[in-house]
């Protein structure tokens, strides 16, 4: 096996040959998975955006179109880009034709500014930024121009323009840093030969936090979120007539792949992209998309339930909606009246970046669905629950969650010091979150044991 992108922590062979041999790690790449979608579902649709309809061959051709273009411009396979779009399709096809030319998507929230994405740019050593030029009033380009003036590694910036619009820098440029600028539009060139990649290496960095000011970025590889993203679908039962709402950040772990927009296209589903979480924009998509699955942060679903908007909205397609976030327990009011006044099963989660991903199933009494977090993802999901001095603690008793599996990545990119904090000497990721087990092994949240 190819060893993994220098910086980052290997799973030991045993556990390699283990999630193996259970099925868990296929040796596919998402992006190689991406092309066997678009044979299996091609004229269904894939992505929708306002008016914008892609189907699956469309989005694997202008992934195509788009790698291909992104190498001609000087990309190369181990390299990382900070992608940094809001929810559109460009998102997901920027992702997936970085992926294929075997370069490192950094997914970065659009919110953020100069503060953090230097930093992140400085760790992961990025040599591309994938943004908006001006977004809500604030301009990406120019943050970007001045990252790539202060250090020796960004050289190229491509960016994204809304249909209709231009961009006030132009087309191809270069500044006196010898930073290149790029409208992402015109990575549209004719693909070449398939290059092959190993689903061992890293697929793609989902950001944690920070420590200290610097950024904690998770690499996941192909074979780990694949897997992930896969058993998300399956817990859910996703099929080729459902369709997802992406209304929270698609850089999101959740939204992204939990199951979300990886899960979602592994069965021929439909993904809807919105841009924001607002109530009017969001029902009005539920309805006329006849969305079945989407996923909220509990302030959310709170928006939503009380907005004018919903008082005459037809979410009558809406099955299955996720709810967590934030390691506190969700007030059991607000699962109820998702219940009551969607019609749906809401789904309780307790998940972050680092992999370790709880979830109630669409079956589990009633009483498990209001009152817990659910039961981790895989089978082969270890937890611990210890108390202050690292000793397991009886089940009822609050504790800090300690997991490993087969999509919980062994540490922190980068990040030696805090790999030596946050992971124990036998692989577990210390979560940092404080939670008690049920006899019948579901979590529930108690609040964070730590910062």
């Amino acid at each position: 096996m190819a060893p993994m992108l220098a910086g980052c922590t290997p799973w030991p062979e045993e556990f390699v040959d283990r999630y193996w041999a259970a099925g868990h790690w296929r040796g596919n790449t998402l992006d190689n998975l991406l092309r066997g979608w678009a044979l299996q579902y091609g004229p269904r649709t894939a992505l929708v955006h306002g008016a914008t309809r892609l189907t699956y061959a469309n989005l694997n051709r202008r992934v195509d179109r788009m790698a291909a273009g992104l190498r001609l411009r000087g990309l190369r396979p181990g390299q990382r880009v900070v992608v940094q779009l809001p929810n559109v399709p460009e998102f997901v096809t920027t992702v997936f034709a970085l992926m294929r030319i075997g370069a490192h998507p950094v997914l970065c929230p659009v919110s953020h500014r100069a503060a953090e994405v230097s930093p992140i740019v400085r760790v992961t050593e990025a040599v591309g930024y994938v943004g908006p030029s001006v977004y809500r009033g604030f301009d990406h380009t120019a943050m970007a121009a001045d990252i790539a003036a202060r250090g020796p590694f960004l050289r190229r910036v491509f960016t994204f323009e809304a249909p209709g619009e231009s961009s006030p820098y132009g087309g191809f440029s270069t500044d006196p840093a010898g930073c290149h600028y790029f409208p992402l539009a015109s990575l549209d060139s004719p693909p070449g030969p398939a290059l092959a990649h190993s689903a061992a290496q890293v697929a793609l960095f989902l950001l944690a936090g920070a420590d200290g000011g610097a950024p904690l970025l998770v690499p996941r590889t192909h074979d780990d979120y694949a897997y992930q993203a896969r058993a998300a679908a399956e817990l859910v039962a996703l099929t080729e007539n459902d369709a997802y709402l992406a209304a929270l950040p698609a850089s999101s772990p959740l939204v992204f792949g939990c199951p979300g927009i990886v899960g979602t296209l592994s069965v021929g589903g439909t993904v809807v992209l919105v841009e924001e979480a607002d109530p009017a924009a969001c029902l009005a998509a539920i309805a006329r998309e006849r969305v079945t699955v989407t996923s909220v942060t509990p302030g959310t679903a709170l928006l939503w339930l009380d907005a004018p908007a919903a008082a005459g909205a037809d979410v009558s397609a809406l099955r299955l909606v996720q709810v967590g976030g934030g390691g506190a327990p969700v007030p059991r009011a607000t699962i109820e009246r998702m219940a009551a006044e969607w019609g749906c099963r809401p789904q309780q989660f307790l998940g972050t970046a680092e992999g370790p991903l709880a979830l109630t199933r669409p079956g589990d009494p009633d009483e498990t669905v209001l009152t817990t977090q659910g039961r981790p993802l895989s089978p082969d999901d270890e937890i611990r629950i210890v108390g202050a001095d690292g000793q397991e603690v009886p089940d009822g008793e609050p504790g800090e969650l300690l997991a490993r599996g087969p999509a919980i990545p062994r540490g922190y990119y980068r990040a030696p010091d805090v790999n030596a904090r946050s992971f124990t000497a036998d692989g577990y990721f210390r979560t940092g979150e404080l939670v008690r087990r049920t006899p019948d092994g579901s979590l529930v949240a108690a609040g964070p044991a730590r910062d």
